[in-house]
This record gives structure tokens, sequence and C-alpha cells, in this order.
């Protein structure tokens, strides 16, 4: 019991200092918070004032269909692509080697990092749709609101444990960012994130079945749905996503590692050798 308070203690540390590098990286921010509401923008400039009325309802912006959406991406984009990018970059540049070497508790750095990213992906998404409703007339079913709680903790969960994964198997920081967005974005094209014109083909349907961001997608887009006539619960979505948590999990404890990787350690030292006077 008396380890508790401090193992909290440290995790809250770890908290407070990525959150601080996040907002230090103004690319990071940037593409987290920013790139996607742009999104927002540009749709709403594309369709206008366009409204779809549903009869016994009421009449709806486009914007209710496709700003909860862009919300599940800026989640995946701040768990994902946010852990992983700095996980990697931490471990060449010898920051997760000093972690270990200091009295911080593995799970209090886990936490630390993950609670982060969460609360990132919390401000992300609040402020997508704090821009739907104002400026857009997105509406908010308040008795759908536990199904939308439900879906965003385990979207940042199995994304956030997808991101330790990309940050244990990229071999390089740089190869982490390449690595990111060449698995993130062609995903969210098969996941319903972006409007579709036409049905899509049968492959790319498969490909957004498969993967986690289309079952968070569509969840979270339920909840927000004014077609939607029940609660919002999506135990099907809810399983995937906790699946893919859990091979995010499995794959970052196999493979996660402190140390600098042989190659990166290899280049440091030759880039202090390079900058040794002759």
């Amino acid at each position: 019991m008396a380890d508790r308070p401090h193992l909290a203690g440290l995790s809250w540390r770890q908290f407070r200092y990525d959150n601080k590098t996040f907002w230090r990286t103004p690319i990071a921010a940037f593409f987290t918070i920013v790139f996607p509401l742009m999104f927002l923008l540009l749709f709403s400039a594309l369709f206008g004032d366009e409204k779809i009325e549903i009869p016994g309802r009421g009449i709806f912006s486009v914007a209710q269909f496709y700003a909860p959406a862009l919300a599940a991406f800026a989640v995946g984009s701040a768990t994902y692509t946010n852990i992983g990018v700095q996980v990697a970059f931490a471990r060449d540049q010898g920051i997760l080697k000093r972690f270990r070497g200091a009295p911080l508790p593995s799970p209090a750095f886990m936490a630390g990092k993950i609670a982060s990213g969460v609360w990132i992906a919390l401000l992300a998404a609040t402020l997508m749709l704090t821009v739907g409703v104002i400026f857009y007339d997105v509406s908010i079913a308040l008795e759908r609101l536990p199904a939308a709680a439900i879906t965003f903790l385990l979207g940042a969960g199995c994304f956030a444990s997808l991101g330790l994964a990309l940050g244990s198997l990229a071999p390089t920081g740089e190869a982490s960012t390449a690595i990111a967005n060449a698995t993130y974005l062609p995903v969210a094209f098969a996941s319903d994130v972006f409007i579709a014109i036409g049905e899509p083909p049968a492959w790319l349907e498969f490909i957004g079945n498969v993967f986690p961001l289309k079952h968070f997608v569509n969840a979270f887009q339920d909840a927000f749905n004014p077609l939607t006539s029940d609660l919002a619960m999506r135990p099907g979505d809810w399983a995937a996503m906790v699946a893919w948590g859990v091979v995010g999990s499995l794959i970052a404890w196999r493979f996660f590692k402190w140390q600098p990787r042989e190659s990166s350690g290899r280049s440091v030292r030759r880039g202090r050798k390079a900058e040794s006077p002759a």
C-alpha cells in the first residue's frame, strides 16, 4: 500500500513531462490538433451550409456526420502517432536509457506516457466537437454520451498501445515518423474518416474492417448520428478495439527496448567522433 502513492506521484511527473515535451514541439502539436481541424474547416467550406433533413428528427448540417469521424481521427493521431514517434526518438537519443537508470519504475513511465497521449487526444476531440457545435450546428444527444465516452477510452487506449508497439518496432526515430504516416493515413481513407464518393471497392472495405480505426470511427460517429435510434452501444466495435489493444501491448512487451539500437548507437558514436577536434 505504501508504494501506490509513490508510484502515482512518479506517474504524474512523467505525465507532466510528456505534456511539456509535446507542447514544446510545434510540429507535433500542429499535426495532432490543427491538422484534423483543417479537414473540418475544409469540408465545411466545400459543403457550405448544406443541410440534411431527416423526417421526424429534424434538419442537420453535414458536419453532424464528419465532425465525430475527424475527432476520432485526431484521437488516433494523438495516441498512435505521437506516442510511437516520441518513444522511438527518446530511445535513439538515450533518454529512455537515462529513465531506466533513474529511480523511475517502468509502470510509472508507461502510465505517464499513455495518460499524456489520452489527455492530448481528449483535448483534440473536444476541440473538434466544440468547433462543430458552435460554428456548424453539430448537435449532441445527452443519452448517447456514455457510449461516446466508452468508445473514446477504448479507442484511445487501443491506439496508445499500438503507438508503444510502433515505437518498439521502429528501427530509428526518423523511421518511426515515416512508418506512422505510412500506416495511419492510408488506413484512414479506408476507415470512413474522410467522405467517400460512391461505394468503395471490396478490398478497400476489407482493409477498413480489419484494422481498428474504422471500428473506432463508426462507433464514435454513431454516438452523434441522428439516425441512431438506440444508445449507440457497439460491443462488436469495442471488442475489435480491445483485441488490437492487446496485440499492441504484447508487441510492445516483447520488443520494447530502453537502450538505443546498435545502428543508432553506432551513428551517435560516429557523430561524436566527427565532432571531436583533430
